[in-house]
């Protein structure tokens, strides 16, 4: 008996289930009749075939490409300065001149000393060709005229040093000489810096080795101007991976033709390794599943669920490798509520995905 009443009793409940188990699809079916019967106001974009970098970024800092410090020769008194810190010089112009009329006088007593041994020199050849003089004699005077006329060059050089000149073009640092100041050899008068372009030191990791090359484009921005980038190239590698940072030095020239950039001044480095064409699109665009990742695509009034393969992203866009074309208009918002087959309306196109815009940073 109790048999028939357990039987009984397990057909109320699959009845009871059955009948709730029914009303619950029939819900769910007419909630899916109804979603597709509305209509979504939704905004697209088109995506864009747009050039797609990846680069390295990097901490480095600036340095001149010629640096020195100007220095005194030799002993004397500053008649003359032209030193004026921040200003710019070009190659051979005259800095600093040290009174010079001591060495101009004892260059030209030394003149006057080696003319007179030439007209000695000349003498005595005419008399050797009337056997006149010995041959030691002549060759006596011939050394005389070559002593002289080596203290004339060293005399040269002596008052020649009493000039300071620029070396090279570049920029002249502090200077604390004054007019009439008296300076020693070694004396340091100012600093000389070649600061256009700018040498820019840095490091790439080992693992980026081989993809790196001379004449990539390097980018740097600093601290001291937000928003600006300052552009040069990779111009020398190091031959050794340091053993304690696993990284390659480097260094790239900085264009700086306005002189803004300093000496020692810390930087920012971007190394472009690679550029390439792909498509890209918002990355608000793509939904995010778990391991699934996908778009909606507004086709005819319909949005129409898409898997996508992504490549490289930054902030703000996303490169797509497969699973959607050109053509094709990609739903930005309202699309986490949607699903295939949804009725939607474009309410805006943003257009083509906006030019130059995609840069991807690898981790240094």
């Amino acid at each position: 008996m109790w048999k028939q009443w357990l039987t009984a009793a397990l057909l109320v409940v699959v009845a009871v289930g059955g009948a709730i188990m029914w009303r619950h699809l029939d819900t769910a079916s007419a909630q899916q009749e109804g979603r597709r019967a509305s209509v979504s106001a939704v905004d697209t974009v088109t995506p864009r075939l747009d050039t797609v970098r990846d680069a390295v970024t990097a901490v480095g800092s600036l340095k001149a490409l010629e640096a020195v410090e100007l220095t005194a020769e030799v002993s004397g008194r500053v008649v003359e300065v032209n030193l004026h810190a921040g200003e710019r010089v070009e190659q051979g112009d005259l800095l600093v001149r040290l009174d010079d009329r001591q060495a101009a006088a004892d260059l030209r007593v030394i003149e006057s000393q080696l003319a007179d041994a030439r007209r000695q020199l000349e003498r005595a050849n005419r008399l050797r060709s009337k056997n006149s003089i010995s041959q030691a004699q002549v060759d006596e005077l011939r050394t005389a005229v070559d002593v002289a006329a080596a203290q004339r060059q060293a005399a040269r050089i002596r008052l020649e040093n009493h000039r300071i000149l620029a070396p090279f073009s570049g920029v002249v640092g502090l200077s604390d000489i004054s007019v009439g100041a008296y300076v020693t050899p070694g004396d340091t008068l100012a600093t000389l810096d070649a600061t256009d372009p700018m040498e820019l030191s840095f490091s790439v990791p080992e693992r980026f080795l081989g993809q790196v090359s001379l004449g990539q484009r390097v980018s740097g921005t600093s601290p001291a101007y937000t928003g600006e980038t300052f552009d040069g190239e990779l111009v020398e590698l190091g031959t050794r991976i340091s053993e304690l940072s696993r990284s390659l030095p480097v260094r790239a020239l900085i264009d700086n033709p306005e002189g803004r950039l300093r000496p020692g001044q810390f930087m920012s480095a971007s190394l472009t390794l690679r550029e390439r064409q792909a498509l890209v699109i918002p990355e608000q665009a793509v939904l995010i599943r778990g391991d699934s990742k996908y778009v909606f695509i507004a086709e005819d009034g319909v949005a129409e669920r898409t898997s996508v393969t992504l490549g490289t992203r930054m902030p703000g866009l996303v490169e797509v490798v497969e699973g959607i074309s050109e053509s094709d208009q990609v739903i930005t918002t309202g699309q986490d509520r949607l699903s295939s087959g949804d009725r939607v309306e474009v309410k805006d196109s943003e257009g083509a995905v906006p030019e130059n815009r995609f840069v991807q940073s690898l981790e240094s």
